[in-house]
């Protein structure tokens, strides 16, 4: 029997990836890098849609036969930190290494020069600091840096001493009538319609493909002026009507609300069949990465958009399964895994209050350093301007003590225009406990709190800014954005973070979303600057907990745990009931997996630690008991499944 013709969406799909249309000039210039005075960073910037990733495969391709070693990361698929980014590195050039040095070690093995293109870079705003900072200082002269972003580069790129002439900055601008005819002929469409469709998309690439395949049942659409994200919603929907079968079209209106389309995600969706994922892969706006798949950005927000306004119910119902099975990745992922599910769950977080304090989705235009020895003299001013002498007294011994708690923001003109200072509870210097009464009271209460040893927390002790002191601002942004790089470090074991306002109120709509809760106790004068104290506390399961935590709270999903894991204790009806540590153990490990069925082998080794072999099931069925009846009325959350072990009923 013949072989069945191939689908034109298939055929589109195909040419898209054979294809490659105008960007000569811009090919050209990224291939300057390969001379021996080239820039040895290029940062290459534009809009959704307008080719960058093609534009670097491309390149990369050339590159590549000029004998050069390319290597292309993914950011989005890379979690923000120095060590999630070294570890990806290491896995693309088939090594691993541990820091920069060893990095620019490897590097120097080979003489030929070396390109690391950083795709998505926008994703990778908590490392672009280091990565100017501490990365490019120390690689040798052969190694290269390619990023490819929808923003601009922060500015200190441009303005920080001894980059002049290094850095050379590419925008990619929408292809020429001549290349985008060229596209629009290559899938299809008449010549005669070509300059009227090109004017319409803006002669936007993606929108290009989008209007091109729209075009094979719809050649009499007409094409009005409109701004280019009205036109991605009418051509994506017109491309929808394409999509011949009704079960795909559900699954990539449904999957629209998620970061990443991965075969839990489809099981996890009403009404979606796990075979769609084939069907999506097949799709021309639909990437496939080794994580999953991934709907252009232009396009999914079109699609989710256009799913939010005419089927809100329909939506909010494809964000909540999403949410579930996330929750359920989250706890099934190992630790080299668990960003991706924690980026997946970021996503989905709607509230532009939580977000942008977390990853501000505006461009960055001041960046973060570490604080030189020189820098004192306008920190110190900076505090006695906002806090007055007293807190320049304890700030002294900070930064006597504990320098590299210090970090700065500078402007064009290389004059520091805010700080922040934040350290682990951990690594205090006990001088500075006594020279500072904000950091003694956050030690008394963390010592009072009996954590487990293994949880850490961060004492943010100050932000300051020239203009607005602790208010809101760009520069605080920036302070934040760093701090949260911090988390993402110490993510799993981060537990709190302490830190101090003097204008609570200003703050506390925020910070109340957030998680903050006020400890008036720890509330200190410093000359006549009162400090009142915030406190977050993540929760046993860290920042990961606390943000899936965050998203459940948003869509309404109501997580009311009856153990109290800061008293370690059962509270049911108001009233507080002690707990042994194995029922509480017990008890917390039990209703972390809720609704999994757990062995006695499962609990004797995650709850004991160990398989005790002097031990029988009879040890776990004993702490049950008593724990069933310490429940009461609510035994029936604990459910013994029969000739198995036990489960946690969900709430």
């Amino acid at each position: 029997m013949a072989e069945a013709a191939p689908m034109p969406l298939n055929r589109l799909s195909k040419r898209a990836a054979e294809t490659f249309f105008g960007r000569q000039t811009e090919l050209s210039t990224l291939l300057d890098a390969l001379s021996p005075n080239g820039p040895l960073v290029t940062f290459l910037h534009g809009i959704p849609g307008q080719g960058k990733s093609t534009l670097l495969s491309h390149f990369a391709e050339k590159a590549r036969a000029q004998g050069a070693q390319v290597e292309i990361m993914d950011c989005g698929q890379v979690e923000p930190t120095t060590q999630g980014f070294l570890n990806h590195w290491g896995e693309l050039l088939g090594t691993s290494f541990n820091d920069a040095p060893a990095a620019a070690s490897e590097i120097l093995k080979n003489e030929q020069i070396n390109i690391l293109c950083l795709d998505h870079y926008e994703a990778f705003l908590l490392l672009d600091s280091w990565l100017r900072q501490n990365l490019m200082p120390i690689m040798p002269d052969n190694f290269r840096l390619i990023m490819a972003s929808r923003r601009s580069p922060v500015p200190r790129w441009l303005t920080s001493p001894g980059w002049h002439g290094l850095i050379r900055v590419v925008a990619l601008a929408p292809l020429d009538q001549k290349s985008a005819c060229e596209v629009l002929v290559q899938g299809n469409v008449p010549q005669s319609q070509c300059e009227a469709i090109t004017n319409r998309t803006h002669g936007n690439p993606l929108a290009l493909k989008l209007a091109a395949a729209a075009n094979l049942s719809h050649a009499s659409t007409t094409h009005k002026a409109a701004a280019l994200e009205d036109v991605m919603q009418e051509l994506t929907g017109m491309f929808l009507a394409e999509v011949s079968n009704p079960a795909t079209r559900d699954a990539l209106e449904k999957t629209s609300v998620a970061r990443r389309i991965t075969h839990s995600l489809l099981r996890s969706l009403p009404g979606v069949d796990e075979t769609q994922f084939e069907e999506l892969r097949q799709l021309p706006f639909v990437d496939t990465r080794s994580d999953g798949l991934r709907l252009h950005d232009a396009v999914r927000e079109a699609l989710a958009s256009t799913l939010r306004a005419t089927d809100p119910e329909r939506y909010f119902t494809a964000r909540r399964h999403a949410w579930a099975q996330l929750r359920a990745d989250m706890r099934a992922a190992p630790q080299s895994e668990l960003w991706r599910t924690t980026a997946d769950m970021l996503f989905l977080i709607e509230n532009k209050v939580i977000r942008e304090a977390f990853f501000p989705s505006g461009h960055q235009e001041l960046a973060v350093e570490k604080a030189q020895p020189s820098d004192w003299m306008q920190i110190r001013s900076l505090i006695r301007r906002h806090d007055g002498d007293a807190s320049v007294t304890a700030f002294a011994s900070w930064w006597e003590h504990q320098p590299n708690a210090f970090q700065v923001v500078r402007n064009a003109d290389d004059q520091i225009v805010a700080f922040y200072c934040m350290a682990e509870a951990a690594d205090l210097d006990p001088a500075i406990l006594q020279a500072d009464p904000v950091a003694e009271a956050w030690q008394n209460h963390l010592d009072e709190s009996d954590l487990p040893m293994s949880d850490q927390t961060l004492f943010l002790r100050r932000w300051l800014t020239v203009e607005q002191g602790e208010g809101p601002s760009p520069a605080q942004a920036a302070c934040w954005l760093d701090a949260k790089r911090i988390y993402m470090e110490l993510r799993p074991n981060l537990r709190r973070v302490y830190l101090t306002v003097v204008d609570l109120p200003v703050y506390a709509p925020v910070a109340t979303k957030l998680g903050f809760q006020h400890l008036p106790n720890c509330t200190e004068s410093l000359g006549e600057q009162t400090f009142q104290t915030a406190l977050l506390d993540f929760g046993p399961d860290s920042v990961d907990g606390w943000i899936t935590d965050l998203v459940g709270d948003e869509m309404g999903i109501i997580q009311e745990s009856p153990l109290d894991p800061k008293r370690r204790t059962l509270v049911l009806d108001g009233e507080e009931i002690s707990l042994t540590p194995l029922e509480f153990q017990l008890a917390t490990f039990l209703e972390s997996r809720a609704g999994d069925t757990l062995t006695r082998f499962d609990i004797l080794t995650e709850v004991w630690g160990h398989v005790d072999e002097t031990a029988s099931s009879n040890v776990v069925d004993a702490v049950v008991k008593s724990l069933r009846r310490k429940l009461g009325n609510s035994a029936q959350m604990l459910e013994t499944v029969r000739g198995f072990g036990y489960r946690w009923q969900k709430s």
